[in-house]
């Protein structure tokens, strides 16, 4: 979860106590599920009489209404619950209908703050009498579906640290609302219940008991913080065991301003040229040399900390908040991803076809389909091409130096376009969850480069890997 120093939600409204006992939730669910059952039956029944197309357009209004009804009612209930909807929304759109997803989509974490004396008791509970050391803010700077962010001071140096309190009772609750969550879905008979579903499920499961190991999430910070300590153009916030443990994460306050702002869209554009190829090699790093990448595209996992005239580096550094949701990659798909990169970046068809070998994904595709996949991935690898080799580059998507210009390019609308022609052309089949994690990792980085205007260059990007 992310935080943005610069925004206290002060203004949210706050919640007394969450829903964290297994007889609420089902109890609200099941309410949920009841409702949705009735509104289908009703609209089955009401629907016999009508025509074809009539019936057809009906039926995609009562699912965009029972789609905003689910989601409306999962917001409610804040923990897990929320989180299993987001990652379905991320990851799901292969196997969810798309008012399903859009839907899903709305999910925010950016929801009620628990009071602060239940955050104040839990905090007393983890920290006994070490809860004196510190002088709280009791209104967070981050709010999110499994945890809140509070600043705090240590009072005998005045360090200032954020506390990432994990909300009581949602660990415990992971898998009573994947199931709760998984028996919504079949009741309401608005997702087909299939072996797809069933292993996000699974995957959902293992990534949530991931993200509420906090002790797991400290070890992966103080990991990403060795490797980075030494380049000036990242921060990573530093853990202090001391006053972290399971359930809680300590780390020292970082500051900095949201990739949105005003502040960073007014700086001179080399400087945020510098910050979106600093951003776009470190998702490099994460996938070809460390093979463990931060899987969440959010926005907020990121602040941007302007230099100031005194700054003795004088450098913008990007600031990595978030490493709750970092997912692993054995050598086999790193060593696929390396020659898809490379592929790419000769731009060389019959190179991204060879390189599609080792998964059933791509083994099972007949000659025609990986052809027409092949061609989807060298535009999806763009960006990462030797412009001096790419034709197909747009004129207007490189500048003066040949860099690529994210902001004139619609990359991910053409992506989109390509992938939706390419899935109706051919059976498709769903593509394994390491390549879903990877494909929106990229589209977050995309979209972020487009937000900040950056022109990036390929060569430095990819010639240290191929």
């Amino acid at each position: 979860m992310a935080h943005n120093p610069t925004k206290p939600p002060h203004d949210k409204q706050s919640i007394d106590n969450l829903k964290t006992s297994g007889f609420e939730r089902r109890l609200s669910i099941a309410k949920t599920s009841l409702n949705i059952g009735r509104r289908w039956a009703g609209n089955s029944v009401s629907g016999l009489f009508l025509d074809k197309d009539t019936k057809a357009r009906r039926n995609q209004e009562f699912m965009e209404a029972q789609a905003k009804y689910l989601a409306d009612e999962l917001g409610k209930l804040k923990g897990s619950v929320v989180k299993i909807g987001q990652m379905l929304a991320l990851y799901g759109e292969h196997i969810l209908p798309p008012e399903i997803t859009r839907a899903l989509q709305t999910l925010n974490d950016d929801t009620a703050t628990l009071r602060w004396e239940r955050i104040e008791q839990n905090l007393r509970r983890i920290l006994g009498d070490k809860l004196s050391d510190l002088e709280v803010d009791p209104n967070p700077i981050g709010t999110a579906s499994l945890a809140q962010v509070h600043r705090a001071t240590i009072r005998e140096t005045g360090e200032q640290i954020v506390l990432k309190v994990q909300y009581p009772g949602v660990a415990d609750a992971i898998d009573s609302d994947l199931a709760l969550f998984k028996r919504l879905l079949k009741v309401s008979n608005i997702v087909p219940q299939t072996r797809a579903l069933d292993a996000w499920f699974e995957e959902i499961r293992d990534l949530l008991h991931h993200e509420v190991d906090y002790e797991a999430e400290a070890a992966t910070t103080e990991r990403f913080y060795e490797r980075l300590k030494n380049d000036p153009r990242y921060v990573v916030p530093k853990i202090n065991r001391y006053y972290s443990s399971p359930r809680l994460l300590c780390m020292t306050f970082e500051s900095g301003v949201s990739v949105t702002s005003q502040a960073l869209e007014a700086l001179p554009h080399e400087r945020r040229n510098q910050i979106g190829q600093a951003a776009i090699e470190i998702m490099m790093q994460e996938i070809f040399i460390w093979g463990e990448m931060q899987t969440d595209p959010n926005f907020g996992n990121y602040l941007v900390r302007i230099a100031k005239d005194d700054d003795s580096d004088q450098i913008d550094k990007l600031v990595l908040l978030d490493f709750g949701a970092i997912r692993t990659f054995d050598a086999a798909l790193l060593t696929i991803a390396r020659n898809l990169l490379t592929a790419g970046y000769y731009h060389d068809h019959q190179a991204m076809m060879a390189a599609m070998t080792g998964y059933d994904f791509f083994d099972t595709m007949s000659p025609k389909v990986k052809s027409d996949v092949a061609a989807l991935f060298l535009l999806a690898t763009e960006p990462f091409s030797d412009p001096n080799i790419n034709k197909d580059i747009s004129a207007d998507c490189l500048d003066d130096e040949q860099r690529y210009v994210w902001a004139n390019s619609q990359l991910h609308s053409r992506i989109s376009a390509a992938a939706t022609k390419a899935m109706q052309s051919f059976e498709f089949n769903l593509p394994p969850k390491e390549f879903m994690f990877i494909s929106r990792k990229f589209i977050g980085a995309y979209t972020f480069l487009t937000v900040i205007d950056a022109h990036t260059d390929s060569a430095k990007l990819v010639k240290i890997f191929v």
